[in-house]
């Protein structure tokens, strides 16, 4: 399990607003891609759309999807292009990893948000940062990083919450309202996404004391790794494999094991997203290890509980029928790959080159009263709406290009394991 849960009281890290900071990082961004994450070369579609919005004074959210946590550096070369410097809110995991990135990201405008918990300190250091309104604010609505290009998680009710707030109060002021634009951002593999893997399919057979499976194509493979992972789990937290389909027995141990958890924990609330669920349990779990109430025995019970949570929520991130073999885009075999070895290993591998492409929806106005009739908000539905079809826009030109069969029927949705 990554260490993005962390068993030390929290600390509000706020930004710090400095323009020549900002380029200089900048300066050096296309080059830290290009060497970190392998993203070669990027492209901005729809600028004009923020920037209008911009140049009518309007205070800005910018919600974009969160396939890769490559995500927050490419719209840095989104503002540039505008003209403008962002903040962001970021997991306050991110500012516990080293002195250097927190030195950083801080000067880049981000601020830390506590998903173990309610954070009025950054809600509120967001909702001052709109009203205001120097710069537009990133957030993520889906609350995590889904490593899936091309369909959107469910999304939280959090960015228009602090937009509604915001927009209030530039009301009071007579200032222009607060506007959410969706950012649709897409990666494309350019090369041969089987050659590149391929080190890591037999890498992950060697582990299995399989021999190669060369004998299948690698999309075969691919879902044979899946099978193999899901029944470590399902002997994990049962104590045997079980019978049926791959993606049927996923379901089920995310269903069993989260609902098992909350009836433990007795969390009454069992709506919402995985993610969402995932962050109400962490919540009650947490606070009793950070206030040093539990003994050894229980403090290691717990982190079980915090584990089985963690992996929960990367099963829920395998999209059902998101490869099939003889028309699998080559950036979805990529990620599928990279995402099976970072929930294996901890450590992912990353593959390029890449090309990104971001692509602005046009401006969502943000009401100051929400409607209560409405299940969920309509701002962020809207949001979600926004980005998936420019998704789906993306992938159609994509596949045209790469000659493959047009998809029919229904989308796979993000619940859906592969």
């Amino acid at each position: 399990m990554q260490e993005i849960v962390l068993e030390e009281p929290y600390k509000f890290v706020p930004p710090i607003e400095s323009d020549w900071w900002c380029w200089l990082v900048r300066f050096r961004l296309k080059g830290y891609l290009r060497n970190v994450f392998k993203v070669t070369s990027t492209e901005c579609r729809h600028a004009d759309r923020l920037k209008a919005s911009l140049d009518a004074g309007h205070s800005i959210v910018l919600a974009p999807n969160h396939c890769r946590l490559s995500d927050p550096m490419v719209l840095g070369v989104l503002s540039q292009q505008v003209g403008t410097e962002l903040f962001a809110m970021a997991s306050w995991h991110l500012f516990k990893e080293s002195a250097y990135q927190t030195f950083l990201i801080r000067r880049m405008g981000a601020f830390s948000i506590y998903r173990e918990g309610n954070d009025r300190q950054s809600v509120n250091t967001a909702i001052d940062m709109l009203e205001h309104g120097r710069r537009p604010l990133i957030i993520f609505p889906e609350g995590a990083v889904s490593r899936h290009n091309d369909l959107m998680m469910e999304v939280m009710d959090g960015p228009a919450f602090i937009a509604r707030q915001a927009a209030k109060r530039r009301e009071k002021a007579g200032k222009p309202g607060v506007v959410i634009h969706p950012v649709a951002i897409r990666y494309s593999f350019d090369g041969d996404a089987e050659r590149a893997v391929l080190p890591d399919v037999e890498a992950f057979e060697h582990r299995f004391s399989w021999q190669p499976q060369r004998h299948l194509g690698i999309v075969e493979r691919i879902g044979r790794i899946g099978a193999a992972l899901i029944g470590l789990k399902e002997v994990e937290y049962f104590g045997a494999v079980r019978e049926g389909n791959p993606h049927t027995r996923a379901e089920k141990l995310i269903v069993e094991v989260l609902g098992d958890l909350e009836s433990k924990w007795r969390v009454t609330d069992k709506g919402g997203s995985v993610v969402a669920r995932v962050k109400a349990l962490r919540s009650v779990i947490l606070p009793g290890m950070i206030e040093k109430k539990v003994t050894e025995e229980e403090r290691q019970a717990r982190w079980r509980d915090l584990a089985a949570c963690y992996y929960v929520q990367q099963i829920a991130h395998y999209p059902r029928g998101y490869i099939r073999a003889g028309d699998a885009l080559p950036e979805r075999i990529i990620e599928t790959v990279e995402r099976m070895e970072e929930d294996f290993t901890d450590h992912a591998n990353y593959h390029g080159p890449m090309h990104c492409t971001m692509m602005v929806g046009e401006a969502i106005e943000v009401d100051t009263k929400r409607n209560r009739d409405a299940e969920g908000d309509p701002a962020m539905a809207e949001t979600r709406r926004s980005i998936q079809t420019m998704l789906d826009q993306m992938v159609a030109e994509r596949r045209a290009k790469l000659g493959l069969p047009e998809r029919k029927g229904k989308t796979p949705h993000e619940s859906e394991l592969m």
